[in-house]
């Protein structure tokens, strides 16, 4: 069989499935099953890496999966924005396998098996989602992603879980189906094609109007990206377990429906045109809106997991705001952002994880001094946090100052000052955990907050070490990775620049 371009983009689905029945054989031995795990992670990427240069040099490598009317078809096409998000998924699947065996075997959780399995078809619908070529394929792998990853939300088998699943299944299925398809249909209607199109499809076709009620639908369709009143998804989908966590904010689920506005943006509606009908203006404050609540509630939140939880929704206000400003810079900004947020928040989470599995604490408050225990786990996420709210020399510091650039070049100061807020809020619910970890002492040792008559609660790390080396090795890749992004910074801009140019 001779492997051409065209041929490596359907391996891209296949390894991550063909992986997935490997693992689901290997369920009597859970070495060779962890081991095919990364082994498959490990085929992925250097897929992914294949396929990259060709791409990079300006190939646009087309599959067609099936058709079903002259016009409509499932199809793979590649180009710089899902080559970015796919070489982003891939990697981090390597690095959240390894966090997986050592956080699931580290708290003895059950149906492991289930879980490997579920994963393998996550991924294989997130490589579907950055390789799509036309709406319909996106919206194929976007539901099965939704449905993928609800085992994995109700892994546990709780009351808790189930709750959670039905929230997180019902709110995404429930926004694709009612909103997300009739947009794809009115779509198709109107112009004739979903097919991705640089420069977009829109215009010539539809009023101003109308294009803005097609961007109503799109965006809060769209339920992963998370917009505010359509957000609660996230936090209740916190049930899961840590590695799960990290997939849903790092890997797939949140960067997948980013990812799937940026497409909508650039390629069916178009920078320009939305920019020439102004029908993003309101779609701009909403998402600031959100960006801003969501860092209000995540300081309320002691709950390590919740407070994360809300900063994501916050963090992925941003790269809305990035679409709807619809200038170069800022569209940059936001796809920078998908690359930027995935390994810093991959970071927080894979630290949460590691806290839970040396101390089985996620109440911020239970904190006070585990930073001089776990030292490399809490510089982790000092790293990570930096890296967020968007400190050089961190990757997350250019996505922030490319979005907003966008702002200024849409002359929206008031967007400018929204982002230096967020910016404070940031450092405001962050910050305190590090600080508590490393600074304060040991509830009950030096200084007891405790009032007289209550019983006195003591709180003891000389037993504490860090977590396992595969709970701890993966947060610190990741934080160095977030220093390294910031060096990074031409080539990857380079990579996705062709977006911006029609």
């Amino acid at each position: 069989m001779i492997y051409t371009l065209e041929t490596h983009i359907f391996v891209a689905l296949l390894i991550p499935l063909i992986g997935g029945v490997g693992v689901a054989l290997s369920d009597k031995l859970p070495n060779l099953r962890d081991t095919i795990t990364l082994a498959t992670a490990g085929v992925l990427f250097a897929n992914i890496m294949v396929i990259l240069p060709h791409i990079l040099d300006g190939a646009r490598p087309e599959f067609e999966l099936i058709q079903f009317l002259p016009g409509l078809a499932l199809t793979l096409k590649v180009e710089p924005l899902g080559m970015t998000f796919a070489a982003v998924a891939s990697t981090l699947w390597i690095i959240n396998s390894l966090y997986s065996i050592g956080y699931m075997r580290g708290n003895n959780e059950v149906k492991q098996t289930r879980f490997y399995v579920c994963f393998t078809i996550a991924i294989a619908a997130t490589m579907g989602i950055a390789f799509s070529g036309n709406l319909l394929t996106l919206f194929v792998f976007y539901e099965v992603l939704s449905l993928s990853t609800y085992p994995l939300v109700t892994h546990k088998g709780n009351a808790a879980a189930l709750k959670g699943g039905r929230i997180y299944l019902g709110i995404l299925l429930g926004t694709s189906i009612g909103l997300f398809l009739p947009a794809i249909i009115w779509t198709w209607t109107l112009t004739g094609t979903t097919d991705f199109t640089l420069g977009g499809i829109l215009e010539g076709h539809v009023s101003a109007g109308i294009a803005g009620v097609l961007l109503f639908l799109f965006m809060y369709g769209i339920g992963k990206a998370a917009l505010m009143p359509i957000h609660r998804w996230l936090p209740s989908a916190m049930v899961a377990p840590t590695p799960v966590s990290a997939l849903l904010h790092a890997v797939a689920v949140v960067k997948a429906g980013v990812f799937s506005v940026l497409k909508v943006i650039v390629y069916i509606i178009g920078i320009d045109f939305l920019t020439e009908t102004g029908t993003a203006e309101w779609l701009t404050w909403i998402a600031a809106y959100t960006l801003i609540a969501a860092s209000v509630v995540a300081l309320t939140k002691d709950n390590l997991k919740a407070r994360l939880a809300y900063s994501t929704i916050s963090q992925l206000a941003y790269i809305v705001v990035a679409a709807s400003l619809a200038t170069p810079a800022a569209v940059a900004g936001g796809a920078l952002q998908i690359v930027m947020h995935a390994f810093g928040k991959i970071t927080l989470f894979f630290c949460a994880g590691a806290i839970y599995t040396a101390t089985k604490k996620t109440e911020i408050k239970d904190m006070r001094g585990l930073g001089r225990q776990m030292p490399i786990t809490f510089l982790a996420f000092f790293i990570g946090s930096l890296s967020i709210i968007g400190i050089p020399p961190l990757g997350g510091s250019w996505s922030k100052f490319y979005i907003m650039l966008g702002a200024y070049e849409a002359d929206q100061l008031i967007i400018l000052f929204v982002l230096l807020v967020s910016s404070l809020l940031n450092i405001g619910y962050l910050m305190p955990i590090v600080v508590r970890g490393f600074f304060y002492s040991p509830l009950g040792q030096k200084d007891p907050v405790v009032k007289i008559g209550e019983e006195r609660s003591f709180l003891s790390w000389e037993n504490v070490k860090e977590a396992p080396i595969l709970c701890m090795l993966p947060p610190a890749l990741t934080a160095l990775a977030c220093i390294a992004l910031f060096v990074l910074i031409d080539p990857l801009y380079q990579a996705i620049l062709p977006i911006l140019k029609p």
